[in-house]
């Protein structure tokens, strides 16, 4: 398939990493720009830079290059997260069984959130929401959920990085009335979505914490406002409160 929209020395790196990648032994610069067609020189700057991360290191006996232990930090964030859906997979289905709603799990990534779960239920709703989609932190109950337990200072750098930008009339837009409603939400245990992303949806979350304490995920529900009412909502707050401290508790946290 042909590359579309594509940064010629990042995939050049990319290929570089793919290409060393698929040798136990390393491989040496004169052996990649064979292989790539390209001068020794881009190579040599291309491994020099992924060294400098950390993604690619140099043999000191061969002189050869081989993939660095940056992979294994990045690699294992990405095994906890799954550790976080397989762990809450039970729980996801449970409160699917009883609401009949579409249930989320997402995670927190360079302040968005990234679905990681999602569960239909057995009631009509279409949202914008699927797997592997990133969504803002400061109109969904899950972002919400998860910045009310992120320091201050990360907090206001999230707000300074990716603004509040108005998703539907409902969006708080305002720094300092979303710093209130944070508070509001750790005090609560849960978080709310009253149509601030989209129109015609409501949703209720609440955070999930790791071994370590820290938060590591959110746990949601959403349905249309006819379905959600204030009434159903409130009867679903502690339920959801709950759900959080049971995917907690399977992933060793202890309150």
């Amino acid at each position: 398939m042909e590359r579309e929209n594509v940064v010629k020395s990042v995939a050049r790196a990319l290929d570089v990493i793919e290409l060393v990648s698929s040798s136990k032994q390393g491989l040496g610069v004169t052996e990649i720009a064979k292989r790539m067609d390209i001068n020794k020189s881009s190579v040599f700057r291309i491994l020099a830079t992924l060294s400098q991360y950390g993604y690619i290191e140099q043999h000191k006996e061969t002189g050869k290059y081989q993939l660095g232990y940056m992979f294994l930090a990045v690699s294992s964030k990405l095994l906890d997260s799954l550790d976080v859906r397989t762990e809450a997979s039970p729980i996801l289905k449970g409160l699917e069984k009883e609401t009949n709603e579409v249930v989320h799990l997402v995670v927190y990534d360079q302040g968005e959130v990234v679905y990681i779960e999602k569960l239909d239920g057995s009631e009509t709703l279409r949202m914008h929401s699927k797997v592997g989609k990133r969504a803002p932190v400061h109109c969904t109950s899950v972002g919400k959920a998860i910045l009310s337990h992120l320091p201050t200072d990360d907090v206001l750098d999230i707000i300074e990085r990716k603004g509040l930008s108005p998703h539907t009339s409902h969006t708080i837009v305002e720094k300092d009335d979303f710093l209130k409603e944070l508070e509001k939400v750790k005090r609560k245990g849960y978080a709310l979505d009253l149509e601030e992303n989209e129109e015609g949806i409501r949703c209720i979350a609440a955070p999930v914490f790791d071994h370590t304490g820290s938060v590591a995920a959110a746990v949601s529900i959403s349905g249309p406002t006819l379905r959600m009412t204030d009434e159903r909502i409130e009867d679903l707050s502690e339920r959801m409160i709950q759900a959080g401290r049971d995917i907690s508790k399977r992933l060793g946290y202890s309150s």
